[in-house]
């Protein structure tokens, strides 16, 4: 396999307080004086965002494109941040990047996710991926993945995730160019000669027995077997209190694994309301839908880490990774916190060598390879380039 001797990868992070000082740090490390084809900005929704982007356009020169999305945290070689900024670069005449930038329309999210994967119109490299970055406040961000793949079809891998606002679930944004964006889909296709390789792996199990829901419309679950959900929730989690203390203000999540034919389509339960008894999340839970609740030890999160990205290397032909891109979900940092996130950062260093890796923990992760669901929670997802 012949693949351009040329081809780079690099990473670069920053905890600056000044945003523009954070951009220029992180995107000079990450693009080391290289021409650029493609920069990746994960930043806290905290940073003088415009300021932020000026900086790292500073570095990346007029040619590039700048995607990327606010977080619930940073990740990368350098290990975890939290309100800080981590930056992806490649570049070569290797990969070939094209954008495209859809907004979200309520009643059809859909037809964004459809419009974003126009991206891929045109590239005719040998391996191919569409790397999706969405709003993670629309609602039904499932419809996205499923516009994307109905446009598409099952030809072309999809990745990404949806972005944060640290823990506010107020307004998070998406980074196109110099402008800083809410509420909409960012759609980059990426051509490659070489291989690559995606991985997903989430490393939690089912907690028996089973329940149906009863009720349900959209997001928000009324009934599990019958019974007002929240109060099914709190009695099996042995919870005698209220949904904001059960729920600790978005900070404490419920696992739900969804029944499908291939596994267990993770749902993440974030908050309920005490006169209604409901619980919500930000994706569709099925009405007559078999759910379980789940749980993982710190142990078991980290072998799903160490499992994503072996996944992720194994599908490169058996080359190194050049590089890595990292979609991990804020409910598994808040389930590694004192001291598992460092573990997850050596894990993620043991499976990947020397490949240099960067991401963000989202409110949502997207990954299909194959069949037709690629919306997931509570999960790592790994792009890994050779």
């Amino acid at each position: 396999m012949q693949i351009n001797p040329h081809r780079w990868f690099g990473v670069g992070q920053s905890v600056a307080p000044d945003s523009a000082k954070a951009g220029a740090e992180a995107s000079r490390a990450a693009i080391g004086g290289r021409t650029p084809k493609a920069v990746f900005v994960f930043a806290s929704v905290s940073h003088d965002l415009p300021a932020l982007l000026g900086a790292v356009r500073a570095e990346a020169g007029p040619d590039a494109e700048i995607v990327g999305c606010t977080t619930m945290g940073e990740l990368g070689s350098a290990g975890v941040t939290d309100g800080g900024l981590a930056v992806a670069a490649l570049g070569g005449d290797g990969f070939t990047v094209r954008v495209r930038v859809a907004p979200i329309n309520r009643s059809d999210p859909r037809a964004a996710g459809a419009a974003a994967a126009e991206a891929m119109h045109g590239l005719h490299d040998e391996h191919q991926v569409l790397i999706l970055l969405c709003e993670g406040l629309s609602g039904r961000p499932h419809e996205i993945v499923r516009g994307a793949y109905s446009h598409l079809g099952a030809t072309v891998p999809l990745v990404g995730g949806f972005s944060a606002d640290d823990r506010r679930f107020k307004q998070t944004f998406q980074f196109y160019g110099d402008e800083v964006l809410s509420g909409v889909v960012i759609g980059l296709a990426l051509g490659s000669d070489g291989p690559i390789g995606v991985g997903v792996a989430h490393g939690w199990r089912r907690t028996e027995p089973p329940m149906v829901v009863t009720k349900s419309h959209g997001p928000h679950i009324y009934q599990l077997d019958g019974e007002p959900a929240l109060d099914v929730l709190l009695r099996r989690n042995n919870f005698d209190g209220s949904a904001e203390e059960f729920f600790d203000r978005g900070r404490q999540l419920q696992p739900l694994g969804l029944s499908r034919r291939s596994g267990e389509d993770i749902r993440v339960i974030h908050a309920g309301d005490d006169e209604e008894r409901s619980v919500w999340g930000t994706a569709d839970v099925p009405q007559g839908a078999l759910v379980w609740l789940m749980e993982g030890d710190r142990q078991a999160l980290l072998d799903g880490t160490a499992w994503s990205c072996g996944e992720a290397v194994a599908r490169l032909d058996g080359l190194p990774p050049l590089g890595v891109l990292a979609f991990d979900c804020g409910g598994r940092r808040a389930g590694l916190i004192e001291g598992g996130l460092d573990e997850e950062m050596r894990a993620m260093h043991a499976a990947l060598g020397d490949a240099p890796f960067a991401g963000l923990y989202t409110l949502g992760e997207i990954a299909r390879v194959r069949g037709a669901l690629g919306m997931h929670h509570l999960t790592l997802v790994t792009l890994a380039l050779a």
